[in-house]
């Protein structure tokens, strides 16, 4: 079973369609105590960091998600802002404590011609694969999928397993262990999506087996 997390921010009923679409068993919850029994986690999310990350603090999902996550090595897969939950610190509308995860911080993007690449980045890009990762095992290379963000999780390098191109590199994708964070939207990008979806699956099976 996969557990998807609702605190109130995120495309929720997208993300659990597609999930469906991949054949899983899908739980939404705000319940922190439902992600004991799950297979692995997904936090998808869009919007303010600041608030998002409350919302994780006051609902009790933050203690909850370091215990399964860190402690337990349950497979976590962050969405969009879920991706830059992971990070050590936020400085979108000032500077903020994030689950820490992973290494690295949140910066606005900052793309070198402003009038050619506008912020949000908003809509489909190519997907450079930087290192084999299992959440995209099938995936054609040079993917293409549909990002909608301001803001960018400026992750350690070795730590990241995609990348785009807007004015600047922007980290797609970023992977430690049992930890996966991607900035696209898979519940959005078709077929590559499903793919991305279908693997998290899979691997959250296979550490529940």
């Amino acid at each position: 079973m996969i557990a998807l997390v609702d605190y109130g921010m995120g495309n929720i009923r997208s993300v659990r369609n597609a999930l469906v679409a991949a054949g899983a068993e899908v739980l939404v919850t705000s319940d922190p105590r439902d992600l004991k029994d799950a297979g692995g986690i997904i936090v998808p999310g869009v919007g303010a960091f600041s608030d998002g990350i409350a919302n994780l603090h006051r609902s009790g999902l933050t203690e909850a998600l370091t215990e399964q996550v860190l402690g337990a090595s349950k497979p976590y897969l962050g969405i969009c802002l879920g991706m830059q939950f992971l990070a050590e610190t936020s400085f979108e509308g000032g500077t903020w404590k994030g689950l820490g995860f992973l290494n690295g911080t949140v910066q606005r993007l900052a793309p070198g011609d402003k009038e050619k690449f506008k912020i949000p980045h908003m809509g489909w890009n190519d997907v450079e694969l930087t290192k084999p990762c299992p959440l995209f095992a099938g995936v054609e290379e040079n993917p293409v999928f549909y990002f909608v963000h301001s803001y960018h999780f400026a992750a350690h390098r070795q730590q990241i397993t995609g990348v785009c191109h807007h004015g600047q590199e922007v980290v797609a994708a970023v992977w430690r262990e049992n930890v996966f964070g991607v900035e696209v939207h898979p519940e959005k990008s078709q077929g590559m999506g499903l793919k991305v979806l279908e693997n998290f699956c899979r691997l959250a099976d296979r550490g529940n087996a």
